[in-house]
């Protein structure tokens, strides 16, 4: 049965959390202290739950609750050895826990644990950091608050923090919460209730104080020629500008991408001071560990060109990479952990938008969510004074601590296809569902792309959220709708890296029934198409200098001679060649170009169900529901072969095992000696 306490305290929780406006993703954490029974003793003993290590509020279920004895955690006040080594305090959490203990303690386990409150909320809301930054953050908080919130001097989580906060409490019996210099707040309460009353009074009295009497320009004067561009005009210039921009986010390792053009975003940008307050960079440390210290900013008017903006982004690639190696130079001690990569994970563009990164698109995605926090911050804490973040001395002692590189460590190990972006046409069913399934399930990002704009949203939803898939329609025989189609893949996911040309139909037609109008259809669909969509991609592929992979789903046809399928199998034989020919002209960018073919694929397919499936089993004399099985039965292995079959192939030839495979074809037919490459 679970605890009162604790249900009190996940309800909290998650309507905190479930609110922008009251902390960020994965930001903050809360806690309750109460009472359970010791299963050893049968005894009632003292306990605190506080959110565990890297969990979200809006989320927070029971189990990513740490659970600690409170009079063990509070005897650790007994043997702390100084803020020098307040470190050794965090493993000093894992002799508190109680029973299995739950998730692993934070940070922030000492300010809950030690504040003399049941219920204590520490929370990154926009309003309360803008005067946790300003310049005069403690006078404004008297100002604000009066004497229901104390001020507290920046100083970095842990330990000393919880004691300072406990000490302020005691000191200030009024006092309901306190604004953490340069980092947040926190409430407390003797209730459940209190305590989120508490934290929404402070963050709703600040963001009213701030909207009473900030001046109405924070961010400065409108800057000439840096206005947001018209909506399709800087969607355009962002797909353009995206492979570009991911090649330089992803120089140390791999990243997949994020893009917004929020309205605030392009206001920042449009303003005088947007280059001053950007080079400030952010301070809350939920902020800044998961954008960097600063972003990358491009110099140019929203009227620049791509080719312009393209060579600028190149050199200030370059000074970004020389600036935070400095960074990491001037602080860095013999303890400190290495440098993680210097290439920016926030890239803003005058009139065009954000472009955010990390080792997945939702890690990539939150990382816009927190600069768009840190904007908001900047406009808080402009509008009522100046902006003053933690210095970077700081700010490197949060990003290089041994506590976050351990936390890293810990992240599990990335799957196959991490980081990796993918496209797949004609995947709302058969051979391009399984293999959008498999790559999804391999790590990567999936674009599915179908002339049914509703199935591919169906599809997409079935593998996953818009994380990790996205349904698109496009036509693949027609120029204009591919590149719509591969720019919705850059700006959905930052860039691409692996396309699978699987859109096709077929018509089982003799020679002399096939029509110039049916020959011109199937050449139109696959081979026109596949090229079509080979072009798109490989302009991206090479703009990144990534690599890459290009993968045709052909056919047993393709070199196996049967009745009755001439435009089917001659359109076959020319995607065949296309992987031959682009294999040749695209590896020097590190793109492999191969393909797979089946052969006999009845469950699921859409071809087969279009009509093809009848004309072959007529062809060959079986009834149309035993074709499978017939198709089985001439195979050397007698196997009936599946769309999974398919997907597994593709996957294989884009895995790190056939890096160096290309121009190949992989027959997934089950055995037709007929069909056998020579």
């Amino acid at each position: 049965m679970t605890n009162q306490t604790v249900t009190e305290l996940i309800e909290r929780s998650n309507r905190l959390g479930a609110d922008k406006k009251n902390t960020n993703y994965a930001g903050g954490n809360t806690s309750a202290k109460g009472t359970d029974v010791d299963p050893v003793t049968g005894e009632e003993v003292e306990l605190v739950w506080v959110k565990g290590s890297g969990g979200d509020l809006g989320t927070l279920t029971e189990s990513g609750l740490a659970t600690l004895r409170l009079d063990r955690m509070r005897a650790l006040v007994n043997v702390y050895p100084g803020v020098e080594r307040e470190d050794e305090m965090v493993a000093a959490f894992d002799y508190c826990l109680h029973g299995k203990g739950g998730a692993a303690p934070s940070i922030d386990t000492a300010m809950h644990g030690l504040v003399d409150a049941a219920h204590v909320d520490h929370l990154h809301p926009d309003a309360g950091i803008a005067i946790a930054t300003a310049a005069d953050g403690e006078e404004l908080t008297a100002k604000v608050f009066g004497d229901k919130v104390v001020w507290v001097p920046w100083r970095r989580p842990g330990f000393q923090l919880g004691l300072d906060i406990a000490a302020i409490k005691e000191a200030n019996p009024e006092a309901v919460g306190c604004i953490l210099g340069g980092h947040g707040i926190t409430a407390w309460g003797d209730t459940s209730e209190d305590a989120e009353q508490a934290s929404l009074w402070i963050i709703d009295t600040a963001a009213a104080y701030i909207e009473a009497n900030a001046k109405p320009e924070p961010f400065g004067p409108a800057l000439e020629g840096y206005g947001a561009l018209p909506e399709a005009e800087r969607r355009a210039k962002a797909a353009a500008l995206a492979p570009t921009i991911r090649g330089i986010a992803s120089a140390d390792r791999p990243m997949v991408g994020h893009f917004t053009d929020d309205p605030r975003v392009l206001d920042f940008l449009a303003s005088a001071e947007h280059p001053r307050l950007a080079a400030l960079g952010t301070s809350c440390p939920d902020h800044f560990l998961r954008t960097k210290v600063k972003p990358l900013v491009l110099d140019l008017t929203a009227g620049a060109t791509v080719e312009e903006s393209v060579a600028r982004l190149g050199e200030l690639a370059v000074a970004y990479r020389e600036d935070y190696q400095g960074y990491y130079d001037r602080n860095a001690t013999p303890d400190s952990p290495a440098i993680r990569g210097a290439d920016p994970l926030i890239v803003l563009v005058p009139g065009v938008g954000m472009f955010s990164f990390g080792k997945d698109k939702q890690t990539a995605r939150v990382a816009g969510e927190f600069y768009l926090n840190a904007i908001n911050v900047r406009r808080g804490a402009e509008g009522l004074s100046t902006y003053a973040p933690i210095d970077e001395v700081e700010k490197f002692r949060i990003e290089y601590w041994a506590l976050e590189e351990a936390k890293l460590a810990r992240m599990p190990k990335p799957k196959p296809l991490a980081t990796r972006i993918a496209l797949v046409t004609g995947a709302a069913g058969g051979i391009g569902k399984a293999t959008a399934k498999r790559l999804a399930a391999e790590g990567a990002c999936v674009v599915i792309a179908d002339l049914d704009q509703a199935k591919a949203e169906e599809a997409a939803a079935e593998i996953g959220g818009s994380d990790v898939a996205i349904g698109v329609a496009a036509d693949v025989s027609d120029e204009d709708a591919v590149q719509a189609m591969v720019d919705a893949a850059v700006l959905a996911f930052g860039g691409l890296d692996l396309v699978v040309n699987n859109a096709g139909l077929s018509l089982s037609k003799s020679l002399l029934e096939t029509t110039a109008a049916d020959w011109d259809l199937q050449h139109a669909v696959m081979a026109k198409g596949s090229f079509l969509v080979s072009k798109a991609a490989a302009k991206v592929l090479i703009e990144q200098g990534l690599g890459g992979d290009i993968v045709y789903i052909s056919s047993k046809n393709s070199v196996f001679a049967g009745p009755n399928n001439i435009a089917y199998s001659a359109t076959k034989a020319d995607q065949a060649h296309q992987v031959r020919l682009l294999a040749a002209e695209l590896g020097e960018f590190g793109i492999k170009v191969n393909g797979v073919n089946p052969d006999g694929v009845v469950q699921g397919s859409g071809i087969f169900a279009s009509g093809w499936g009848a004309n072959r089993a007529a062809v060959y004399g079986v009834e149309e529901k035993d074709l499978g099985k017939f198709y089985a039965q001439r195979t050397i292995l007698k196997r009936e072969v599946l769309p999974e079959n398919i997907a597994n192939a593709v996957f294989v030839l884009c895995s790190s095992d056939l890096s160096h495979t290309t121009g190949l074809h992989v027959p997934v037919d089950a055995g037709v000696a007929a069909a056998f490459l020579r």
